[in-house]
């Protein structure tokens, strides 16, 4: 099972970055996915998180309004769009898949794949 993050890169304020997800050796339909980020020095923290028929979605307030998170099934994969980016976006990125529902959503022990990460990096 692996799950491939990409589509990070070098960008400035204002502008927008689109990551993927895609998922191998599993179908993720019936299952949470979530994005969390770790910047340098910090912990992993939560992003984003869309239920698995993509009904509802989840936000951390520092992005609300400026990430979507969506996802297609058919395809196994998820996205995070990510508008307006600011320097304090900087940080890895990572897609994750919450199988086993144990925990918050919102929390790192509450996945169980985890993708290996994609840098974005935001220059002021």
């Amino acid at each position: 099972v692996q799950l491939q993050a990409s589509g990070g890169g070098l960008v400035q304020t204002g502008d927008s970055l689109r990551l993927s997800c895609a998922a191998s050796g599993r179908t993720f339909s019936s299952d949470m996915m979530g994005w969390f980020r770790q910047a340098p020095g910090k912990e992993r923290e939560f992003v984003a998180a869309i239920s698995w028929s993509g009904s509802t979605r989840y936000y951390t307030d520092s992005v609300e309004g400026r990430f979507t998170i969506s996802r297609d099934n058919a395809k196994n994969t998820a996205c995070l769009q990510m508008n307006s980016l600011k320097p304090e976006d900087t940080a890895v990125y990572y897609c994750a898949a919450r199988v086993s529902y144990s925990g918050s959503y919102s929390s790192v022990s509450g996945y169980d794949y985890w993708g290996q990460g994609t840098l974005v990096t935001v220059s002021s």
